[in-house]
């Protein structure tokens, strides 16, 4: 699977969803962008159920901003719309590799009750949003 730009108003509809998106900020300028995206794009042959993105932080100026990235290239992975890992730096084929199957490990449920412990929410509030996150996720309205 090729990877997929992203810009301002595609970005929220690609990443909030189900599964695993892995982003890459990068720009043309950047040299380790340019080593960098052979071994994103091959990883994103390797994984076709991931979505790989790429974000050019000089077309996508607020986006960057947005997320704070002030080192080029910069991977960010969401797995069911919550940020779970964020690194700047070029990354070696066997580095990614660790970190899609660390993705991949991951427990949602865990992660959704430590975020939801950290600001506070009690567990029948966190029950409460995971149930209308997945109804809206189903279609239904709430």
């Amino acid at each position: 699977m090729a990877t997929t730009n992203l810009t301002f108003d595609t970005f929220e509809q690609a990443v909030s969803g189900e599964g695993i998106v892995l982003v890459d900020f990068w720009a043309a300028w950047c040299g380790p962008c340019r080593a960098f995206a052979p071994v994103f794009e091959a990883a994103s042959e390797q994984h076709p159920d991931i979505v790989f993105a790429k974000v050019d932080t000089e077309a996508e100026q607020q986006l960057a901003a947005g997320f704070r990235i002030t080192s080029i290239p910069t991977l960010m992975v969401f797995r069911d719309g919550i940020i779970v890992f964020s690194q700047p730096g070029a990354l070696a084929a066997p580095q990614l590799e660790r970190v899609i199957e660390g993705v991949r490990a991951l427990d949602m449920d865990e992660v959704r009750r430590q975020i939801a412990e950290q600001s506070g929410q009690t567990e029948e509030e966190r029950q409460a949003a995971e149930l209308k996150r997945q109804q809206e996720q189903d279609g239904a309205v709430v």
